[in-house]
């Protein structure tokens, strides 16, 4: 569930991910499994520099459907597992901050991206919506196969 962005350039949306929070946490600390859900419909990464720890630089470059490129230049500014604040350092600005809640049968994940002009996240909301809800789509996509090859089925089980 997306809101429009707030008076103060926060724009912010939620949702329940029927998986363990450590689940999603490595979604996102994994560069291999972070490349193949970011961005998105239709987005794919390369991922040129992924430092996973406080201060760490992220750099990679997404491609569009279309082929267009967009570099990316990024740094982590905490990275627990039930804290993930990312600094995207180029154009548009904004802070991103995910807080991974452990919820019963799963995870309650909350995506807020502060923009320091928020004039800048009004004459974007109309990309960043859909942006961020296709992105978080693509989270569940990815934890849905991972996490069914990382459980044994209740047949299999001795």
């Amino acid at each position: 569930m997306s809101s429009a962005p707030r008076a103060d350039g926060i724009c912010a949306t939620s949702r329940f991910l029927p998986f363990p929070r450590m689940e999603v946490f490595a979604a996102f600390s994994e560069a291999n499994r972070l490349a193949a859900w970011w961005g998105p419909d239709g987005f794919t990464n390369t991922f040129e520099r992924f430092e996973f720890v406080p201060q760490g630089r992220w750099t990679f470059v997404m491609h569009g459907p279309d082929g267009t490129s967009y570099p990316n230049e990024c740094v982590f500014l905490d990275v627990s597992p039930t804290n993930i604040v990312i600094q995207h350092t180029c154009a548009p600005h904004f802070t991103l901050t995910v807080t991974l809640e452990d919820a019963e049968g799963g995870t309650l994940l909350h995506w807020s991206q502060a923009f320091p002009d928020p004039q800048v996240a009004a004459s974007i909301w109309h990309v960043i919506e859909p942006s961020n809800e296709q992105n978080l789509n693509r989270l569940h996509a990815v934890l849905s196969v991972s996490y069914t090859h990382l459980t044994l089925p209740t047949s299999d089980l001795v």
